[in-house]
């Protein structure tokens, strides 16, 4: 375990290091191409950003399966600068406000450096009693780089619309547990470029298409556009899923941290995206034989509220067979993500098995399914 542990981490600690916000994830771009030209036998980056690499399989009447995983992560724009140098922001996917103030952050520039800032927050001494337990709502929120003024801000390469990322972070915690920036998804990204190594030295029948999509917490705008390039039998999204083994979430699912990885049994947004995956029940059977496999714990969820890529991948052409695996984490959406190296471990195992054991025959029929 400690091995496979310390593989892994190579991976997740540099990506979760790399800021690269939902259509600004060029420095992952770049890293996961580089990290998996070296284990498959072609990568193809898309106009989008869409990582797209390949492991041929030893059976070429074998169905085409697709695994991904997101590269992006939230953060903000920039939505204006004042006079005196204050820089305000937009958010881009999901950040919750609660978290912001006081908050670290770096801001890229016109020429790619990464500029530090602090999102201000009222000095405590002289916060209004009626005030201090206020959250400021985001177009209150501004950032302070140390710019006296809105020249020095422009002249240091920043403009509207240059993207802000959490500052990064990786911390090591007790029992094989991490706290981090972008562990969603770059736990996901960590998983398929360890079993790109796995499968170059031990290829699996069916052809594989490992993706790294872009633009997930955009509206989720990328993967679909890799799975109309692919037109694969199959497809699995690799996600986190929210952990409610924390005293203000308690009993909202049974996902815990160390519990082993997840199958998504049921997602719907319910708000503005209204969307959602209902796994194909063919997948489903399959990940829980895998699991058996291997003797792996498995967790489910049934989620509203959560969304993957899946959602629009199932979407596309004559209709994508899908399915959601993931692993528990806690604080999402925020600075200090917090999972569990066992769990990704876990997670890559059931994902191989499921690889290895995909059935040649597969082709997504649900008439099948309806006559058994």
């Amino acid at each position: 375990m400690v091995n496979e542990i310390m593989e892994i981490e190579n991976y997740l600690e540099k990506y979760c290091l790399t800021p690269a916000i939902s259509g600004h994830e060029d420095r992952m771009i770049r890293m996961l191409s580089d990290d998996l030209m070296k284990l498959c036998d072609n990568v193809n980056v898309d106009n989008l950003g869409n990582v797209i690499a390949v492991i041929t399989g030893k059976d070429s009447s074998a169905p085409a399966l697709m695994i991904f995983a997101h590269s992006d992560q939230v953060g903000m724009i920039v939505r204006a600068i004042t006079e005196d140098g204050y820089i305000r922001m937009e958010r881009l996917g999901g950040v919750p406000e609660r978290i912001l103030a006081g908050a670290a952050v770096k801001i890229e520039s016109r020429s790619g450096e990464l500029i530090s800032g602090i999102i201000g927050t009222t000095s405590h001494h002289l916060t209004p009693t009626d005030n201090k337990y206020v959250v400021q709502p985001m177009e209150r929120c501004y950032i302070d780089i140390g710019a006296r003024n809105y020249e020095e801000v422009i002249d240091s390469g920043i403009n509207i619309g240059s993207p802000i990322a959490y500052e990064p972070r990786y911390t090591k915690i007790l029992n094989s547990r991490i706290s981090a920036t972008s562990l969603d998804d770059r736990g996901g990204c960590a998983v398929l470029v360890s079993m790109a190594a796995k499968f170059a030295k031990k290829r699996p029948n069916a052809t594989v298409y490992l993706v790294a999509s872009v633009q997930e917490e955009f509206n989720l705008r990328g993967a679909m556009v890799a799975a109309q390039q692919i037109n694969p039998k199959a497809a699995i999204s690799i996600d986190l899923v929210v952990a409610t083994d924390t005293p203000d979430l308690a009993g909202r699912n049974s996902i815990v941290l160390d519990g082993g990885p997840v199958l998504g049994t049921y997602t719907f947004h319910g708000r503005g995206t209204l969307n959602g995956l209902i796994p194909h029940p063919e997948l489903v059977r399959l990940v829980e034989s895998s699991a058996k496999n291997q003797n792996i714990s498995l967790q489910r969820h049934a989620t509203v509220g959560m969304l993957t890529d899946s959602s629009y991948v199932q979407l596309v052409g004559e209709g994508i067979p899908c399915v959601d695996v993931g692993w528990p984490a806690r604080y999402t959406h925020s600075g200090v993500e917090t999972s569990s190296l066992n769990d990704l471990i876990a997670l890559e195992k059931l994902v191989c098995e499921l690889v290895y054991t995909f059935p040649t025959n597969f082709d997504g029929s649900r008439l099948k399914e309806a006559s058994r």
